[in-house]
């Protein structure tokens, strides 16, 4: 049974997929592209996508939106299907990449880390037709959105992706909380948050789109979520074991290498909690080996420079080169599943061929 076209307002992936955006430096103009060539939506992550950039310390703000028109730029020449950007609402650039990003013509921006509750202002500053995408992880963050977007802006978000507690990277969630994940379930806060956007549903007449995000892994588990009601699904970790990933070769191995208890919550300089593979370095921070460092830029709003045993943003950039011992590699809850590097093709196909046998079958269960 094949599985049904993920539509967002007027644009159609034939594959119910978003690539999840992962920075630093891991989902770039290669990766995006290979996902939108397959029918997917692909996503350049645009937090620290200076890191290539030669004056990235003495000129953050140009030298980013540099970077990111080039990453547009490159990533279109290499597909004609759908292309994103993953902004964080917490980056101390963030119109600026906004901005460039609808200048270049993406197709959608996608916004986490906080409330994007200013969002549909750059889009109508521009007047540009790009599809917004805030991330949600309760139905009462989506419901805020809804009716800070519907006051404001006279507007209500292109679809919602949600993020439960076993995604990767930066979580929207509270240590307390991540310690009963069971009370937060994915399958649990989609429903919540179709229930809080239903309301701006029928005032606009239209549909958002629900896609669900964070520990999706497999074929059966997007045929799940698809009958659940969600339009598709965003998967961030099985794109980082692909050839056209632009991460070095020893990240990706790091996920391969991973045992189960390899895969920890670490608090991040930024003040959150993160998810990733544990290794020596991040072994230096819990021993407290690592001394506060000289924050080159303030990046990010919420990172306590003058408290903080090391800048995130280079030890990601050093991961993303294969440089492990100076950096981590976040990831999400099911990365030590990850067993061996694929094209982005070969996954997409054993994704979808797993998802469209379970599809069927779910949709052939009787109603209780």
């Amino acid at each position: 049974m094949k599985l049904p076209n993920l539509n967002i307002g007027d644009i159609t992936a034939s594959l119910p997929i978003i690539q999840g955006g992962m920075g630093v430096a891991i989902s770039m103009a290669d990766l995006a592209a290979a996902v939108a060539n397959e029918g997917g939506i692909g996503v350049i992550a645009t937090v620290g996508i200076c890191y290539n950039e030669p004056d990235a310390f003495t000129n953050f703000v140009e030298s980013n939106k540099r970077a990111l028109r080039n990453e547009i730029r490159k990533a279109k020449k290499l597909t004609k299907g759908i292309l994103g950007v993953n902004i964080l609402g917490a980056m101390t650039n963030y119109d600026d990449m906004v901005d460039t990003a609808i200048e270049e013509g993406i197709d959608v921006i996608i916004s986490g880390a906080g409330l994007p509750l200013n969002l549909p202002r750059n889009r109508a500053q521009k007047n540009s037709k790009v599809k917004l995408i805030p991330i949600a992880s309760s139905g009462r963050s989506a419901a805020i959105i809804c009716k800070s977007w519907d006051n404001k802006y006279n507007c209500v978000p292109d679809a919602v992706v949600v993020e439960g507690p076993k995604a990767g990277g930066h979580l929207g969630f509270s240590r307390e909380e991540l310690s009963h994940m069971e009370e937060h379930s994915l399958e649990k806060l989609v429903t919540d948050v179709m229930a809080a956007v239903a309301p701006y549903e029928e005032k606009y007449k239209r549909k958002i789109p629900v896609i669900a995000a964070g520990g999706v892994y497999t074929g059966e588990d997007i045929a799940k979520y698809l009958k659940l009601g969600c339009a598709g699904v965003q998967m961030a970790t099985r794109f980082v074991a692909t050839n056209e990933c632009n991460a070095d070769i020893k990240f990706k191995e790091a996920f391969i290498t991973a045992d189960e208890k390899d895969i920890v919550l670490i608090q991040s300089p930024v003040g959150l909690p993160g998810r990733a593979i544990r290794n020596k370095f991040l072994e230096l921070v819990e021993s407290g080996k690592k001394v506060p460092i000289k924050c080159a830029y303030h990046c990010l709003k919420t990172c306590k420079v003058e408290q903080s045993p090391y800048c995130i943003a280079l030890a990601l950039v050093n991961a993303a080169k294969g440089k492990l011992e100076n950096g981590f590699a976040f990831c999400g809850a099911n990365a030590f599943r990850v067993k061996k590097i694929v094209s982005v093709k070969d996954l997409v196909n054993e994704l979808m061929t797993e998802a469209e046998i379970h599809f069927k079958g779910f949709a052939l269960k009787p109603a209780v």
